[in-house]
């Protein structure tokens, strides 16, 4: 005897029945998301890039995009990696390297991915040489941590964790909230970034260093400027920075700097130093460098319980 499911009916009770069946017996999330597909986006080089599958051969030539897959729970389905990659290191071990600056094209196609990701602004030539060898490629960027939010969330969608994407963008959305709660109506300080020391090179306008810092309560004192410009060391001195903030390992050279004596973070010995991981890859752990910032601008805020 048939049961309530496939019992015939006339239309409408085809369609009560219907709905009730979905309700009785909902359809497998794995089955869910194998409907998502084929599935149609646009990446960062503005092209039309169908996915017909959730990929099972993906390689990653940037080390934010692997972090990112990392993540989503797809260590696995990663055949290659680039030359940067360096974390999560236990994730990376037998993993095959395709090059870095300039990609090894024979490695990657060798390997046969179903998918390639990388980043437009830094390997928009190797990526469309890539494209014109028949390659399925995406391209991916990102300049904020809004915009590295919705780029965790397109390879979420793109390699079928949708799912994965959304509970971990609620963790790290909840995590910056929980900052920006701490740091809101203090007194924002002057920081100058330094992301290299000759010549000085700084953080301006439509950078990630600049997001955070503006996030964690601070006063980015080159924000006038834009993208990675050099400074005179003049120009610091004039601004009178009372946090400096330093990309690298060179806190007792700065202090050490002829006419920096009289600069405030100096005086206060407020130079420290950041992971420069933590601030320049745009994945997970940019939250990680944010509560860093947050915690070195204002220590006073994080104290409280």
């Amino acid at each position: 005897m048939m049961n309530s499911c496939s019992r015939p009916a006339g239309r409408l009770r085809v369609g009560l029945v219907a709905l009730v069946c979905a309700l009785a017996f909902p359809v497998p999330h794995g089955a869910r998301a194998a409907a998502a597909f084929p599935l149609t986006v646009r990446d960062a080089l503005g092209r039309q890039v169908t996915i017909p599958s959730p990929p099972r051969r993906i390689t990653s030539v940037a080390p934010s995009v692997t972090e990112i897959l990392f993540a989503l729970g797809l260590g696995d389905n990663i055949v290659g990696i680039s030359d940067a990659d360096d974390y999560p290191a236990a994730g990376l071990r037998g993993k095959t390297r395709v090059g870095g600056v300039i990609l090894n094209v024979e490695r990657i196609l060798a390997l046969r991915p179903d998918l390639v990701i990388g980043v437009a602004g830094l390997q928009q030539g190797q990526l469309e040489r890539l494209i014109r060898l028949g390659l399925p490629v995406l391209a991916v960027e990102a300049r904020s941590l809004e915009e590295t939010f919705a780029q965790i969330s397109l390879l979420g969608r793109v390699t079928g964790r949708g799912a994965a994407a959304g509970r971990l963008l609620g963790g790290l959305r909840a995590r910056v909230a929980a900052v920006e709660r701490r740091v809101r109506g203090r007194a924002p300080p002057r920081v100058y970034v330094e992301i290299w020391g000759e010549p000085l090179q700084t953080a301006g306008a439509g950078t990630f260093i600049d997001d955070l810092v503006r996030r964690a309560g601070g006063r980015n004192l080159m924000a006038d400027l834009h993208g990675w410009p050099q400074v005179a060391p003049e120009a610091v001195v004039r601004r009178d920075p009372e946090v400096i903030l330093l990309t690298y390992a060179g806190r007792q050279r700065v202090a050490a700097r002829v006419g920096w004596a009289g600069v405030a973070a100096v005086r206060r010995s407020r130079i420290y130093e950041l992971d420069p991981d933590l601030v320049s890859r745009p994945g997970p752990r940019l939250v990680d460098g944010l509560e860093r910032i947050a915690r070195l601008l204002h220590r006073e805020a994080f104290s409280l319980p």
